[in-house]
């Protein structure tokens, strides 16, 4: 049968030098790196506040100027205080964050793949979770006293129930197919988990621990704002009462430098741990 090519005036045999090149179709959902497309957006903001507070469109009384925040992190970084108050913040983070996680990884893997730990717990998880953390801090204070004890417990829990969720999801999520086929080529139960189950579950569980790490800084704010005398929410709770601006957005944008750098690292492990997919 001839080859024949479809044209504007019907169908003609195809020569057989010709040639036509088709692009490629399969490359999926892949987002493509745009790197200057998030500091730009963010020079953009800064230049329309400080162009807005300068020329008075934005009034000083509801919002400083950028450069007056800026100037008052240098005096704060010079001093060493805006040091005495971020290092005990970190630590409370890191320590909480880093037991709440690890817990929330070690309850949800059996919660998904054993029927009695998922029977017996996820009716616990679904009780816990949406119970506001900050509302628990009081109770945590009675139970742990006003040190750091409390603080660390309020982070860990906080980062534990969303590690959870995102755990036993994404170990549900794992293709039964692949599997099946691990016990085709007759390899261990554990070697099923350790090989197929985590790392396909790991999208997942590090996706989940973006929102755990942001719910473990708020939390983190709100319990130095109670009790606690040096720590980035004390800080913000001090330049609030005293109505200073200046130092209460300087204390804002840590916090937000802070959200940054947390997501910045996840990602650096994403690259590094999902460089399979």
């Amino acid at each position: 049968m001839a080859e024949t090519e479809a044209g504007t005036g019907g169908e003609r045999p195809a020569a057989a030098g010709d040639t036509r090149t088709v692009p490629f179709r399969g490359g999926g959902f892949a987002p493509s790196g745009r790197a200057y497309a998030g500091p730009l957006l963010f020079a953009l903001l800064l230049l329309a506040w400080e162009v807005g507070t300068r020329t008075g469109i934005i009034s000083n009384l509801t919002l400083p100027r950028l450069s007056a925040v800026l100037q008052t992190l240098v005096d704060l970084a010079r001093s060493g205080t805006l040091w005495d108050h971020l290092l005990p913040s970190l630590h409370r983070l890191v320590v909480g964050a880093a037991l709440g996680a690890s817990a929330g990884v070690a309850v949800g893997v059996p919660i998904a793949l054993f029927s009695l730990a998922r029977a017996g717990l996820v009716p616990l998880v679904a009780a816990l979770f949406p119970i506001p953390k900050i509302a628990l801090l009081p109770l945590f204070v009675i139970w742990f006293g006003i040190g750091e004890s409390s603080k660390v417990a309020l982070i860990a829990l906080g980062t534990f129930t969303p590690t959870v969720v995102a755990t036993y999801g994404g170990v549900d999520n794992v293709d039964r197919a692949l599997i099946r086929m691990g016990q085709s080529f007759g390899l261990t139960w554990w070697s099923i988990v350790r090989k197929i189950v985590l790392p396909g579950a790991l999208p997942a569980i590090l996706s989940g621990l973006r929102v755990s790490l942001a719910i473990a800084i708020i939390l983190l704010v709100a319990a130095e704002m109670l009790g606690a005398e040096f720590g980035v929410g004390a800080y913000i709770l001090e330049a609030g009462s005293l109505y200073d601006l200046e130092r209460l957005f300087a204390g804002v944008i840590i916090l937000s430098l802070l959200g940054v750098t947390v997501s910045f690292l996840i990602g650096r492990v994403e690259r590094l741990l999902l460089d399979w997919r």
